[in-house]
């Protein structure tokens, strides 16, 4: 979802974008999900002028082009984003074949949300041309982009953002990260911020550390809900109930995590316990690790700590 929907912003803000994924059936399924969600855009936007409506998405939709073969295509392309799952091996095998066809000037960036941008760029020769570019997920909503590095003046006013990660719609605890290793070139990260704001974002500094800032907060929180529930300190329901009455949040951290997937938050947790197994807030959940065990992994499978009809 969340390639699908930075590929809508950025082919609606003027980019040529090429969508890689495994099949033609993947393909074709997020090209329609791109044409339903630029249809509820151009409704609302051009709600008093639905001819400009349709040239939008007309010009919109031939601005994204599909392949199966990134090795095919990388070749012309300035920026890869890549937004396959978080294995570190999986993605340093990817970008080591990438890198062997990719043009000299073409900048490699991962949208890992919770490993280290510089351990992925190791597998390539082209570590100054390579750091993170994480995106909040629904992209054409969420506005931050988290940054490894003081921006200075490039803070530039843009659009305002919600004043919490998950205000004014549900969503995933992805996020759009502009992350500089020690080997990133400078100009490679002007590049990558300046490309963030031509999405409509606003890029903020951090390290490449664990989960950079949101998710650093945020997972810890969602841990932190269930050993209070595992305790028997209080209810799933009652927790959920005091986070959103109490802190104004649109969702518990029960309901998040099934929005999430269990199974998401579980492989998070387990990465960040290899890098320091001795931090307390990096221990797993038995009650997590049961529901994976289970595959009742949340929404997506129909239960999680909630039962879903």
């Amino acid at each position: 979802m969340l390639e699908l929907n930075c590929g809508r912003v950025a082919a609606a803000t003027g980019h040529t974008v090429v969508l890689v994924d495994q099949t033609e059936d993947i393909l074709a399924k997020s090209r329609k999900g791109i044409e339903e969600s630029l249809r509820k855009v151009a409704k609302k936007k051009f709600a008093e002028n639905p001819k400009a409506g349709d040239e939008f998405m007309e010009k919109t939709l031939s601005s994204i082009l599909t392949s199966m073969d990134a090795a095919s295509v990388v070749h012309s392309t300035d920026l890869v984003v890549e937004a396959i799952v978080e294995n570190l091996t999986v993605k340093s095998e990817l970008f080591k074949r990438l890198d062997k066809f990719a043009a000299e000037h073409t900048i490699f960036a991962s949208n890992t949300s919770s490993l280290q941008i510089t351990s992925i760029a190791n597998a390539t020769t082209r570590q100054d041309r390579f750091a993170g570019l994480h995106f909040f997920n629904p992209v054409p909503l969420m506005k931050l982009v988290e940054s490894p590095q003081d921006l200075g003046d490039l803070s530039a006013p843009v659009p305002e953002a919600p004043s919490h990660p998950y205000a004014k719609r549900r969503c995933d605890f992805m996020q759009s990260t502009v992350i500089k290793t020690p080997m990133t070139s400078q100009k490679t990260f002007e590049s990558l911020v300046d490309f963030s704001k031509t999405l409509g974002k606003h890029p903020v500094a951090c390290k490449d550390t664990p989960g950079f800032i949101v998710n650093r907060l945020l997972v810890p929180y969602l841990m932190e809900a269930v050993r209070l529930y595992e305790r028997g300190d209080a209810s799933k329901e009652d927790i959920d109930t005091a986070m959103k009455l109490g802190a104004g949040y649109p969702m518990g951290p029960f309901e998040l995590l099934d929005y999430v997937g269990l199974d998401t938050t579980k492989f998070i947790m387990d990465g960040w316990h290899e890098m320091d197994t001795k931090n307390p807030l990096f221990q797993s959940s038995p009650s997590m690790n049961k529901l994976v065990a289970e595959n009742k992994l949340g929404k997506k499978t129909g239960e999680g700590y909630y039962k879903y009809k």
